[in-house]
């Protein structure tokens, strides 16, 4: 798996949380999230999806 590399912009806390933006830098992108657990899902499916395109790549190549 490849490192990828997140910078997290907390713009505000209410009821126990965080708020603010994700800038996923390697694919050029930001998200707004509401709390933690959807920060981290952000971060989460950005990573299955990397993960699943490389075993996708290593298949068509024929690398196992």
């Amino acid at each position: 798996m490849k490192k990828q590399t997140f910078i997290i912009e907390v713009v505000d806390h209410q009821k126990c949380t965080w708020q603010g933006q994700i800038h996923w830098v390697q694919g050029n992108k930001t998200v707004s999230f509401r709390s933690v657990m959807e920060l981290l899902h952000l971060m989460d499916s950005v990573l299955r999806e990397e993960e699943t395109s490389l075993s996708e790549e290593e298949e068509a190549s024929g690398i196992q």
